[in-house]
């Protein structure tokens, strides 16, 4: 059985040694230690908040103030907001659909790698006894890949938070969440359309409005190869554009989003939204296109949190994004 009620709560826990709030709680008290037991669904955190019967969801949840009853318990604060607002971060966060991995770093800058092979040096052909075999080379980019800062600033006196029940503000901290991540996907689509600042954007077309129908959007799903478009992004005007096409009227594709949320393209795409974009279609091959790099996790500064100074604490992720295959992602403007 573990010792999770003996535990002492202080500010140094926070990023200590590299590691998360909650990384730290499990390394002094491990969840298998819990297994078999009432608590073996919770972890070192949600055992923290048992203990000093925080609630913070529900019919019965506490107001604001219930975390700073005691030091200890205020300590736990952070954490409950960068839970919340990583919640809201991953709600409806489509970059998982447009990344093929995600690269996690302790620095500020990045240089990510890249192969270019021509067409020939693509062609397994075959090696004759004693030939060289072909080959394909990988090296670093020229530049650097830049990381953006995107947060919010927390503003609201704690005299006017204290009342308010957890559930109720964690609402607003997973709207912040979501604000955070809206940032990170425009950065996205930039890198595509414009590269990681090693000349590498994405190969662009461009057809007049009138234009555009099924055999546009063949042409456009033709020129992928050897690639596959698997991910189309596309903003609420061609968005609207593709599923009015007559080729989209499928009765099972209806079903399938009438009954799921799930759009998909007549081409076997995941069609996916994002308001940032007007008149572009972006298609990708998600398994080759781009690569997000993050700095450190999600960082709050408990510091004032943990002392009620809401007034003026930053909530900050730090990401980039690079380009692994330009040709694996492609623009068609529609104007």
């Amino acid at each position: 059985m573990g010792n999770y009620e003996n535990i002492r709560l202080e500010k140094g826990m926070y990023g200590q040694g590299g590691q998360s709030f909650t990384q730290t709680l499990e390394t002094l008290d491990p969840s298998q230690r819990y297994a078999g037991t009432p608590l073996e669904t919770l972890d070192a955190y949600q055992r923290q908040l048992k203990r000093f019967g925080i609630h913070v969801k529900g019919l019965g949840s506490d107001p604001v103030g219930k975390f700073f009853q005691t030091f200890e318990s205020a300590v736990l604060f952070p954490e409950f907001i960068a839970r919340s607002v990583r919640q809201g971060m991953e709600e409806r966060n489509i970059l998982p659909q447009l990344t093929a991995t995600v690269t996690r770093i302790d620095a500020k800058d990045y240089r990510a790698i890249t192969s270019a092979p021509a067409a020939e040096d693509k062609a397994l052909k075959r090696v004759e006894e004693g030939a060289s075999i072909p080959q394909t080379a990988i090296r670093s980019q020229d530049n650097l890949v830049r990381l953006h800062k995107r947060g919010r600033m927390l503003v609201a006196s704690y005299e006017a938070v204290k009342y308010q029940k957890l559930d109720l503000f964690a609402v607003t901290l997973r709207q912040i969440g979501s604000h955070i991540m809206q940032t990170h996907l425009q950065d996205a689509i930039d890198v595509i359309l414009w590269g990681d600042g090693n000349s590498n954007p994405a190969p662009a077309a461009s057809i007049p409005a009138a234009s555009f129908n099924y055999a546009a959007l063949l042409s456009f799903w033709s020129d992928f190869a050897p690639y596959e478009m698997n991910t189309l992004l596309a903003g609420r005007d061609l968005t609207l554009a593709v599923l009015g096409l007559p080729e989209f009227q499928n009765p099972l594709t209806g079903l399938n989003f009438q009954g799921t949320g799930k759009l998909d393209s007549p081409l076997g795409a995941s069609l996916l939204r994002a308001g940032e974009l007007t008149g572009t279609l972006i298609g990708l091959d998600k398994r080759y296109a781009l690569e997000m790099v993050q700095s450190g996790d999600l960082t709050v500064e408990y510091d004032k949190l943990i002392d009620r100074q809401l007034e003026r604490a930053a909530i900050v992720s730090t990401a980039g994004f690079a380009k692994i295959f330009p040709e694996a992602a492609r623009v068609l403007t529609v104007a």
